[in-house]
């Protein structure tokens, strides 16, 4: 992927010397150029067109900001509650990811669901131990928003 991505940028500056003017249109004409010339020879490439990973990258970033959003919103009404209803507990659950990386990132998104954290990880990385604040509601709101991040964490680092 870096490869690709400098190559685009390497065609778009030779793009723009060849047309002998340094304005930003030309830049961005040099670089559809190159990403033209990079999807066309994609198959000489080891890795996968670039590309969709960007594409992967930004998906995330979509989730974590709407899923940073929707805790918000929820600690907020769970705050302003008159009467404080909860039910604290300890949970866990197994996951798909492997790695360090795709582990560290997980507990990072998860510990965003509203009133969770997350205390360990099991020593083989399958099994997560989570706390949550009320284990009815966060429960259900931890395990639906794991599968949605499990699955756009494998689109990125695989």
């Amino acid at each position: 992927m870096p490869v690709q991505l400098l190559l685009n940028i390497l065609i778009a500056l030779l793009w723009v010397f060849l047309q002998d003017s340094f304005e930003l249109t030309n830049f961005i004409t040099g670089f559809l150029v190159g990403l033209s010339l990079i999807f066309i020879m994609r198959r000489f490439f080891p890795s996968e067109f670039y590309l969709k990973k960007v594409f992967s990258i930004l998906r995330l970033l979509y989730l974590f900001i709407l899923e940073l959003i929707l805790s918000s919103v929820l600690m907020i009404r769970q705050i302003l509650r008159p009467k404080l209803d909860i039910t604290p507990g300890i949970f866990s659950f197994e996951t798909e990811l492997k790695g360090d990386l795709e582990l560290t990132v997980l507990s990072l998104l998860l510990t965003l669901t509203p009133g969770s954290v997350v205390l360990e990880i099991s020593e083989d990385g399958n099994v997560f131990y989570i706390h949550a604040m009320d284990i009815p509601e966060s429960r259900d709101a931890v395990l639906k928003a794991k599968a949605t991040f499990e699955k756009a964490i494998m689109e990125v680092t695989r």
